[in-house]
């Protein structure tokens, strides 16, 4: 089988390609971008000034095959070190964006990996040294360097999935314009992309992870004795905002499919035979009763932005998505159930 093309490709091209990099998501990762680099530099000054009064003048910064400490550094080049290798790579990432390659690729895995790994780091060198009035005193570290480590590669492993989750591509359709339905010859597949975020539920997300993060490693560097009644809520939060603040809506000859969240779940389904009917309504917040996964005399509603959603009716119920391009993705559905 192969994928539907004609004449109208590039116009198709065109208006999908519009559609996935609107202003308000390339905003919403500049904003996750500026809250996670500002977030790992406060962390990495703030964790061993916070406890300055319980750590050596020196603070032991390395462990040898033995598992001793065998080099340190004096307090304020603990803190500043990390801190500034942090701002160079930020101001790095900064700088490729401005020119035109954008946070996305090695960028993201970088600025998500290096900073999961300084902000551990910091976390251990603080634990190790805390309350020790020397630094050849400090407590072995090595298993605790592993987990950081561990931290990191996975890090960087989940920076490259939302890269390639972010930038994926469709082949484009034809739209017959105001047309209900299109005809897509026999035997020929097609399919359909759109992917809405919310800058605004990003960085709740983002500021609550921030805060359960900081609980977690305060906790581990013994800063404080139980930090699980700080972390669960604000990892609840960061979680909850995560999940809806980006909503994809893929259609294909099998049917629709609507992902949440940066990796696309969870997922919800509708088999193309049970699609009765598609439509696209400017729906707002205020109609559905809010922002989010909304329930209403409407149907259900994943609304994201006021404006147009692409609407299906299936096994009686309607269910609503708002998602740019809603049209193309109406017809398309529409021409499931149209004889070709």
């Amino acid at each position: 089988m192969k994928d539907h093309k004609d004449h109208t490709d590039r116009e198709g091209h065109e208006d999908r390609a519009a559609g996935t990099t609107r202003p308000g998501r390339g905003t919403a990762i500049s904003w996750g971008v500026a809250a996670w680099a500002s977030g790992v530099g406060l962390l990495l000054v703030v964790m061993p000034q916070a406890a300055r009064g319980r750590l050596p003048d020196r603070l032991a910064t390395h462990w040898g095959a033995g598992g001793s400490p065998d080099g340190s550094l004096p307090l304020w080049a603990a803190t500043a070190l990390p801190a500034v290798a942090w701002a160079l790579l930020v101001s790095a990432v900064a700088l490729a964006a401005r020119r035109g390659a954008g946070v996305r690729g090695w960028a993201g895995a970088a600025l998500l990996s290096v900073g999961v790994g300084l902000i551990g780091g910091q976390a251990v060198i603080v634990r190790a040294n805390l309350d020790r009035s020397d630094w050849h005193q400090a407590r072995a570290a090595t298993l605790w360097f592993g987990v950081v480590i561990a931290g990191v590669v996975t890090a960087a492993l989940v920076g490259v999935l939302l890269d390639r989750r972010a930038t994926a591509t469709a082949p484009p359709v034809p739209v017959t314009p105001g047309g209900p339905a299109l005809e897509i010859p026999e035997g020929e597949r097609f399919v359909w992309l759109s992917r809405v975020t919310n800058p605004w539920f990003q960085l709740l997300a983002a500021a609550g992870g921030l805060v359960a993060v900081a609980g977690a490693l305060a906790g581990a560097a013994g800063l404080v004795g139980a930090p699980w009644p700080l972390i669960a809520p604000f990892a609840l939060v960061s979680m909850v905002m995560t999940a809806f603040s980006t909503v994809r809506a893929r259609v294909t000859e099998r049917g629709l499919e609507v992902g949440f969240g940066p990796l696309g779940w969870p997922t919800r389904r509708w088999a193309a035979g049970d699609v009765e009917s598609a439509r696209v309504e400017r729906r707002t917040p205020a109609q559905v009763g809010g922002w989010g996964y909304r329930l209403s005399g409407l149907g259900t509603t994943v609304m994201l932005r006021g404006g147009e959603c692409l609407v299906i009716r299936a096994r009686g119920k309607d269910f609503a998505v708002s998602v740019d391009d809603a049209g193309r993705g109406a017809a398309l559905l529409n021409s499931s159930r149209v004889p070709t």
